[in-house]
């Protein structure tokens, strides 16, 4: 304000103190400076994030399964077919002194017998009749009285059908009172059959014993039961005995039963396998003691007999002679 300037007498006390006093001069002198902008920095392309949108479903899904499929897999082992629980090695030297097909031996005339005899099973197990296919490749053997020879037929056969490229052989031991397979070819005892019958929680294949011969398996008769029949009669054998064909369409399975006209398992067997061999020994198996067997085994349809210890005359045939054996 200068001395020609008029004061003012009306207005507020602030307004005339303002005309005194330069209030504007004095704030403006106090105001602090105005920052600088600091410079804008640019987001590189690579980093720039678009907008994030609500996917529609079927997109969620789809951006799940390429997660997944970019996501490192940890390797995993191929799943190993089940080949039996057990190992075992048979012991060839006692089936040679015993008179049984040895493998991989030169060609005898009992080799040639259950080369012919293994044919015709084949033939049934291949498809020539209305069964189902896992119970084709089931077959018992059997007889009417004991010491008759079906349990070396029945070790025969399956060390002969062993031998086939396009098989495998599971021997059960299904003769349950007096169970000698085991013995016979030199292996171990343990759990068996009617243990995984008996036992729903027991993996039948887990007590299957994989041997030294290739393409031959065993399976006990197992544990000892007062109740064998009732048991093998129930819908369990039935599961049982569709576990060991179903998982393997390669396998046959051979029974070697009790006796027929001596132990009720082999008439309850009967009606789980789709082929029955009964073995007929030359100048002891009475006609009326088959009869009577084969009428209690007539749960199987397709039966077939074969003639154990028969001699044969100076013209008849000699096989194995033809390869220079049995001469």
């Amino acid at each position: 304000m200068n001395k020609h300037s008029a004061l003012r007498t009306s207005g507020s006390l602030l307004e005339r103190a303002a005309q005194i006093y330069d209030f504007g001069t004095a704030l403006r002198g106090a105001a602090p400076p105005r920052p600088r902008p600091e410079p804008e920095v640019r987001a590189k392309p690579a980093e720039v994030v678009p907008e994030a949108k609500a996917l529609p479903p079927e997109a969620e899904v789809l951006l799940v399964d390429a997660m997944v499929e970019a996501a490192p897999v940890a390797p995993t082992a191929a799943p190993k077919v089940r080949r039996g629980g057990r190992v075992g090695r048979v012991d060839r030297e006692a089936l040679g002194e015993a008179g049984f097909i040895l493998p991989d031996a030169p060609v005898t005339g009992l080799a040639e017998e259950f080369r012919i005899i293994k044919r015709q099973l084949l033939l049934g197990a291949s498809g020539k009749t209305d069964l189902p296919e896992e119970k084709r490749r089931t077959i018992l053997i059997c007889s009417a009285q004991a010491d008759e020879g079906k349990t070396f037929c029945a070790v025969n056969l399956a060390l002969s059908l062993a031998s086939e490229k396009d098989f495998e052989v599971l021997l059960v031991d299904g003769d349950f009172p007096k169970p000698e397979i085991l013995s016979i070819l030199g292996l171990e005892g343990g759990p068996g059959l009617i243990d995984a019958i008996a036992d729903p929680a027991l993996d039948p294949e887990s007590l299957v014993i994989a041997t030294d011969i290739d393409g031959l398996f065993v399976l006990p008769a197992g544990g000892h039961v007062n109740n064998v029949t009732e048991l093998l009669a129930s819908d369990r054998t039935r599961a049982v005995l569709a576990e060991l064909t179903r998982a393997h369409p390669r396998r046959l399975v051979i029974f070697d039963s009790p006796p027929a006209l001596m132990a009720s398992p082999a008439t309850v067997l009967a009606t789980h396998v789709g082929q029955l061999v009964m073995v007929v020994r030359a100048d002891q198996t009475t006609e009326s003691d088959l009869r009577e067997a084969v009428a209690l085994l007539s749960g199987c349809d397709e039966i077939s007999l074969i003639l154990n210890g028969a001699g044969f005359a100076v013209t008849g045939r000699r096989f194995g002679s033809y390869y220079g054996y049995g001469q």
